[in-house]
């Protein structure tokens, strides 16, 4: 008795002092990356204008960001939403410029248009039951020849409109207002995906399909919301950017890896194993203040793709170590115990659970990257 006693006071005093490595290890290095580059550049990196620029260039790669944890949440992959986010701004001012619409008009034609292409990318998944991972490829591909198409292959000349420069570049306590939209998007989709069925149901999609389809999810509804959302936010996006920084023709690809590497690292935060709304934001900034401290000290134009092609790296190999796919721990387990690899698919929920308690594991879009299905 009085070992057990021991022990269990021992463990309690471990349990204390925990320090949080496995949940807040963003921030930890976050620190470090603060701590380091302020001691080794401080002119140049502990300013304000440093803190204000990394704040307003990274929102719309937040917003890109959000846009790929959706369907990420479903185990579902959409790799178009950089050019979505391109076609979109391009769309907006081409409809300024060239057709003299409106701002606000403008705006919404560009949302619609990321909405339809959203709408064209679940029809393909849930209907047609292609793999998300080619689909969403694809239509990539589908939309750069668009953008060739609305550009005529131009760079399009900023618009001159007020409206359209005040629209994310005004300032909100030193901040451009694009970081106020970033935050209010953020609070509105951790509400969904937290505190809604909403989200339970595109977690537990996420986690097992085939066991959230016997417990009565409709995969397909769910998927198709997914798909839907991450369109009308990549085109929320691309304005933004186009608005913030002007018309580009190729800004989209070099938001979707930075996206999709905060994504993964940022389910390794905070929710360890569930792709999540504050983890993929804190991913984003920490990355962005490393990259930012690294090219102040060297100037290299190519530490950006490099270091966001580790984290990429790092950050899958770590959320599937940390919360591995259903199929890979019966894999294991058969192995372990001798026999062979059972088929793929799904087992059903235990008995009292039901559909709303099935939380995804991160590493499952990874492992799967699949097609919806009924």
């Amino acid at each position: 008795m009085v070992s057990v006693t021991e022990q269990t006071s021992k463990g309690a005093r471990r349990r204390k002092f925990n320090a949080g490595f496995d949940r807040f290890s963003g921030l930890y290095l976050w620190a470090v990356f603060i701590v380091v580059f302020g001691i080794w550049v401080p002119n140049e990196f502990l300013t304000t204008s440093t803190l204000h620029s990394v704040a307003a260039q990274q929102a719309v790669t937040g917003m890109i960001g959000l846009a790929v944890l959706i369907p990420l949440a479903a185990g579902l992959y959409d790799l178009s939403v950089g050019a979505t986010a391109n076609v979109c701004g391009i769309l907006t001012v081409v409809l300024l410029n060239n057709h003299h619409w409106a701002v606000v008009p403008a705006i919404l034609a560009a949302i619609i248009v990321g909405l339809a292409i959203g709408a064209v990318n679940s029809f393909v998944v849930v209907k047609l039951s292609v793999n998300s991972f080619i689909a969403t490829l694809g239509m990539s591909s589908i939309l750069a020849a668009t953008l060739v198409i609305i550009s005529s292959n131009s760079q399009p000349l900023p618009p001159t409109s007020t409206a359209w420069n005040n629209f994310t570049q005004t300032t909100v306590f030193g901040f451009q207002i694009v970081v106020l939209y970033l935050i209010i998007l953020a609070f509105i989709l951790w509400w969904l995906l937290a505190h809604t069925p909403v989200g339970r149901y595109l977690y537990a999609i996420g986690g097992n399909s085939e066991a959230a389809r016997l417990s009565g999810v409709r995969i397909n509804r769910y998927s198709t919301l997914a798909f839907l959302l991450s369109g009308t936010l990549a085109g929320l996006a691309g304005v933004m950017f186009s608005s913030l920084n002007g018309p580009s023709l190729n800004f989209g690809g070099t938001l979707l890896l930075p996206a999709f590497a905060a994504a993964f690292l940022g389910s390794t935060q905070l929710t360890p194993g569930r792709f999540n709304v504050w983890g993929t934001l804190l991913a984003i900034y920490v990355l962005a203040t490393g990259v930012q401290g690294l090219q102040l000290v060297s100037g290299a134009s190519w530490l950006s793709d490099m270091f966001n092609g580790v984290a990429l790296i790092l950050a899958v190999a770590l959320s599937i170590k940390r919360s591995p796919s259903a199929l890979g721990q019966r894999v294991r387990a058969r192995i372990r115990r001798g026999g062979t690899t059972p088929p793929t698919g799904g087992e059903p929920l235990p008995a009292g659970r039901g559909e709303t308690d099935a939380s995804a594991p991160a590493a499952t879009a990874s492992s799967r990257a699949g097609s919806a299905t009924d």
